[in-house]
């Protein structure tokens, strides 16, 4: 909906809401005309049902206004004497208009010094549970709204099975644009497979201010453009959802609005020059590893490599054993009984699986070894004498292909070498040609839903032949650290200003082999309560958190006992 359709739908809700209780402003004392004057109709509403003012803002904050309906309509029957448990099911089931039959019944009564304290032990109960779940969505919202880390995208710098805390308000929160949606969930309502929201009306994007702007190579949550998937992981075709719905992704900022990036033999260039990377930023590469004598994995474990795949021959291998341990593999090299190889991660097969199935397992090496490094690790591997040789690799070999953005055949970019490509600010010309509309028209059609078209070499906008495009946004390129197994910009191109969630501050809780089942989780404590987008070594603030909670709870504690005394 635009924002005169949504002017129009509150127009008509005033003069509905006019209709059904005009004669109840009246039976308390104000003047019936004012129940048809926007906003000053609710707070005098407010004054009829012995309710502060400030309830009135709850009704204009999305999702939060969905809760809060419901309340105002019971409260409202309630105030003119309706008070049985079926005069509640009605104000609720019939969306508020239950009240038009008390607006217009012969005997009204209003109770102006009615009791606000719930008559029952379920009705307190429920009334707590509804203002807790109001609190908890405006935090969840507009604040700080708690993630996982699902994927290794930019391992080494946050790690699968990190929880983090995003916050809302660094770059401005934004605003919900599905209008009804289960509160404090995201695309699906837990545990059920349900969609959470309804796809229209959608509200226009609107963003609060915020106190600072995305700067370069800072980790930023966004709504995935590409999204098509309704669960995390789980492809439905076609599946269109609104950008507050998409799933969220965690990625490094490399390039902001206005810049030019290039990707040169694997290494990021920003306007001409070398990308200078964050302290924290642990970005991998891939190397190859040299030796003679064959490169060991378990010497590369011992050196703290704990990401890397190794190979083992199983001489006595049966099916039984087979799905004991696949579990643990990764995939096969050789399914041939005689000769049966199979890929581990770097822990290998646990010593006791293998004990229980009596395996005869071989480590096999090669005299080469591809490995997913940082550059410190690969001077560390280099300085162990370990091996003979190690040297980075990348792809040299550029063919046009429809794999990377902008999947344009004319375009022969690769993940190690890519652009040059301008990132495109809000309020900045761009000249257009047939040859670069590839890389913008994503962005001028359905982002900034505009009509586009390419006829005999000409550029139509909205049916007016042009050469260049003003955009309504800023945009920004996202890359993963761990970037030969992230699935990032370089393959669906811009992060619209639209889809910014927030900025991870926090990683409060950490699990090794979160996807492992829970008797393999191991809590990483050295992580617990750690910054994310901060200078120098990551430490940790679980010790103060814990110190600032106990005395949260103790003075609290005497601040019970001492009521209690008085």
């Amino acid at each position: 909906m635009t924002l005169f359709q949504w002017f129009m739908f509150f127009l008509i809700i005033q003069v509905i809401h006019g209709l059904g209780t005009w004669k109840l402003y009246k039976i308390a004392g104000f003047n019936p005309l004012y129940s048809f004057i926007p906003v000053y109709n609710g707070l005098i509403l407010m004054k009829i049902l012995n309710r502060p003012s400030w309830w009135i803002i709850l009704l204009f904050i999305p999702i939060i206004n969905l809760l809060i309906f419901p309340v105002i309509w019971v409260e409202t029957s309630r105030s003119f004497g309706k008070n049985s448990t079926i005069d509640t099911l009605l104000s609720i089931v019939t969306f508020g208009l239950f009240i038009y039959s008390i607006n217009y019944s012969s005997k009204l009564i209003h109770i102006k010094d009615r009791d606000l304290n719930p008559k029952t032990a379920f009705g307190e109960w429920v009334s707590s549970i509804i203002f807790a779940i109001v609190l908890a969505t405006i935090v969840h919202t507009y604040f700080i709204q708690p993630y996982i880390i699902p994927t290794g995208s930019l391992e080494k710098t946050l790690l699968i099975g990190d929880f983090l805390f995003v916050s809302k308000f660094h770059y401005g929160a934004r605003a919900p644009q599905s209008a009804v949606s289960f509160p404090m969930v995201h695309d699906t309502i837990v545990g059920t497979g349900i969609r959470s929201y309804l796809n229209k009306p959608q509200i226009p994007y609107f963003r609060l201010p915020g106190f600072q702007k995305i700067t370069r190579n800072e980790i930023v949550t966004f709504s995935w453009p590409a999204d098509t998937v309704r669960q995390f992981f789980i492809k439905e075709k076609g599946v269109k959802k609104p950008i507050d719905k998409k799933s969220n992704y965690v990625k490094r900022c490399v390039a902001i609005p206005s810049d030019t990036l290039e990707i040169i033999n694997g290494i990021i260039h920003i306007n001409g020059k070398k990308s200078i990377m964050p302290y924290r930023a642990k970005p991998l590469y891939t190397y190859k590893a040299y030796s003679s004598k064959g490169v060991s994995s378990s010497a590369l474990i011992k050196l703290g490599l704990d990401d890397i795949n190794r190979e083992f021959k199983i001489s006595n291998i049966t099916q039984n054993k087979f799905d004991k341990i696949k579990p643990y593999i990764l995939g096969i090299a050789d399914n041939n009984p005689e000769n049966f190889i199979v890929i581990t991660k770097s822990k290998g097969i646990p010593y006791n699986v293998r004990s229980e199935q009596r395996l005869i397992m071989t480590e096999l090496t090669d005299y080469s070894k591809q490995l997913i490094i940082t550059e410190k690790q690969a001077e560390l591997i280099h300085k162990s004498n370990i091996i003979d040789s190690i040297k980075r690799t990348f792809r040299t070999v550029k063919s046009y292909n429809t794999s990377f953005f902008p999947n344009d055949i004319k375009y022969n970019w690769n993940e190690d070498n890519f652009g040059p490509i301008v990132m495109p600010e809000k309020g900045k010309k761009i000249k257009l040609n047939s040859k670069n509309l590839s890389l913008y028209k994503k962005l001028i059609r359905d982002y900034e839903k505009n009509e586009l078209t390419l006829e005999n070499g000409i550029i139509k906008i909205n049916n007016i032949p042009t050469s260049e495009y003003t955009f309504n946004q800023d945009y920004y390129w996202m890359m993963g650290d761990n970037r030969y197994r992230s699935e990032d910009s370089r393959f669906w191109g811009f992060v619209p200003e639209d889809h910014i969630v927030g900025k991870p501050v926090f990683i409060w809780f950490s699990i090794d082999g979160i996807n492992d089942g829970i008797k393999n989780w191991k809590i990483r404590w050295e992580r617990v309560f750690s910054t994310v987008n901060l200078d120098g070594e990551p430490k940790s603030y679980r010790w103060h958190f814990l110190i600032g909670f106990l005395i949260i709870v103790g003075y609290s504690e005497l601040n019970k006992r001492r009521k209690k005394r008085k």
